[in-house]
């Protein structure tokens, strides 16, 4: 089985789009197109046609593509069955324990609540891949819109328990400013301020921060290291008033 092809596709202001392709099957997927065009754009550029979009939760940078992306390739649109009615393009709905499959690659579907409520993510166990959608990021957490912090600590304690190696496909640029804040909460984190002056010169280079990996949110991620609900909780009240 040939190893997946994952692009990363920048669109609007910080979002990331990921175009993933199966060179064996020549089966190509879109994760939270936020966009139609650019990701259009990208697949065309390199030969491949879109068969499926995958969408972790309904906010409209995550799906707002869907449409005209589903009119321009026919393709199938897969996403979170609790939130179908919010994703009205929606063909097939998942929950947590289905399989979905891209070629021969098969990815587990996780319940992963509290940004949104119906929120999903895509793991790929034998690539070593997981698509989170805005669950987790680089040095952080999405916002607990409509989910509580016991959601949000039960997700990263999922999270925490994939190995090291384990590629992290997030879908916002958020690492510089999840890392300033990191280090405010977790000062005397001598990987996390290495890694902040990493991030910093990638920035300004204009380069990207993500995928990143499960090793290096367990050693810098204050939400992935929280102890317990309530201090991720407090963090992530502190974040948000940051």
């Amino acid at each position: 089985m040939s190893p997946l092809d994952i692009v990363r596709i920048p669109v609007l202001h910080d979002n990331y789009v990921w175009l993933v392709h199966d060179s064996d099957s020549k089966a190509t997927m879109v994760v939270d197109p936020a966009v139609a065009e650019p990701v259009l754009e990208a697949a065309a550029a390199r030969g491949w046609t879109i068969t499926d979009i995958w969408n972790t939760h309904w906010h409209p940078d995550h799906t707002g593509g869907n449409a005209a992306i589903k009119e321009a390739t026919g393709c199938t649109i897969t996403g979170p069955a609790a939130e179908y009615e919010r994703i009205p393009t929606l063909d097939v709905r998942v929950t947590g324990g289905d399989r979905v499959r891209l070629g021969a690659h098969v990815a587990e579907v996780w319940d992963v609540p509290a940004h949104t409520a119906g929120h999903i993510a895509y793991h790929f166990a034998a690539d070593d891949a997981i698509f989170v959608g805005d669950t987790i990021f680089a040095m952080g957490c999405g916002r607990l819109f409509e989910g509580t912090a016991e959601q949000m600590f039960a997700n990263m304690r999922r999270f925490d328990a994939l190995g090291d190696a384990t590629r992290v496909y997030c879908a916002h640029e958020y690492t510089l400013s999840n890392a300033r804040f990191a280090v405010t909460v977790d000062p005397g984190n001598a990987a996390l301020t290495e890694r902040l002056a990493a991030v910093e010169a990638a920035r300004a280079a204009g380069e990207p921060t993500v995928p990143t990996s499960i090793g290096a949110e367990r050693a810098t991620n204050p939400f992935l290291r929280a102890a317990t609900a309530a201090e991720l909780g407090r963090i992530r009240t502190l974040k948000d008033a940051a």
